[in-house]
């Protein structure tokens, strides 16, 4: 019987790491790929079992690069579950927007999930796998980075269209979309600034802030047998966020205005 492979890329990242091994309780292998092997060598290495856990550097905005992967992965066995987690933000404001910035966010965070699917979508309509788009709250409303932002937003309509398109084939395919998520990168801001996560708490309904384990339990779900009849969908896992900001709601609750 072919082994089942799960292919997350960005995975040497804190998200990227989390979902990997949660993927790994229902899958043989695990591939984390990144641009940076080194860093995905030492991320599959903390994870455990070298046999499982397997490294593999590709540049996702690279066409031919994301061939390779791709025809590695399939090698290995059957790529049931495919996790497009590789991305970043750039410039905060759209005056800061340069036209690199543009491309660069564009290819990163939109154009390399469409490479990686198309790239696998062979393997994954052989055994009617799963494609997960991490997708990112700034893709359903605006909380600045505008490059990002516009190229989750354009992610989440991807991961509608391969739903529609490639539902015949059993292939499901939805989006996770993290509010803050508690990474290094905002351990860097906390460096800077101590209160930066009490000061985010109080837009969230939860009054907390996501870990990288709560988006890798999303992930996992959506990636099951459980989900068996969800596709083309977005769950935010944003401790509230999307659904209101929780620091207006105190205040009009307070006040005589209804």
């Amino acid at each position: 019987m072919s082994r089942s492979v799960a292919v997350v890329t960005g995975a040497a990242g804190d998200i990227g790491r989390a979902i990997a091994a949660r993927l790994a309780d229902s899958h043989d292998l695990v591939l984390l790929v990144d641009i940076d092997l080194s860093a995905a060598q030492t991320a599959a290495a903390g994870l455990g079992d070298a046999e499982r856990f397997i490294a593999v550097q590709c540049d996702v905005t690279d066409a031919a690069s994301v061939t390779d992967m791709a025809a590695g992965a399939m090698a290995l066995g059957s790529v049931t579950t495919l996790v497009n987690n590789a991305g970043a933000a750039r410039a905060v404001s759209l005056h800061d927007t340069t036209p690199e910035i543009w491309r660069a966010d564009t290819a990163l965070n939109l154009e390399a999930a469409f490479l990686c699917f198309r790239a696998l979508e062979d393997g994954l309509k052989a055994v009617e796998g799963s494609v997960i788009n991490i997708a990112s709250v700034n893709g359903m409303a605006v909380f600045g980075h505008p490059a990002y932002s516009a190229a989750k937003a354009g992610l989440l309509h991807l991961t509608r269209l391969i739903a529609v398109e490639y539902g015949k084939f059993g292939i499901r395919c939805n989006a996770v979309a993290p509010g803050t998520v508690r990474t290094q990168a905002w351990e860097v801001r906390a460096a800077a600034n101590p209160q930066v996560f009490e000061e985010a708490k109080r837009w969230y309904a939860l009054r907390r802030i996501a870990t990288a384990k709560d988006v890798a339990n999303a992930v996992f779900f959506l990636s099951s047998d459980q989900a068996a009849a969800i596709t083309g969908v977005c769950l935010p896992v944003d401790c509230g966020l999307t659904a209101g900001q929780a620091e207006l709601a105190h205040t009009f609750s307070q006040s005589d205005h209804y």
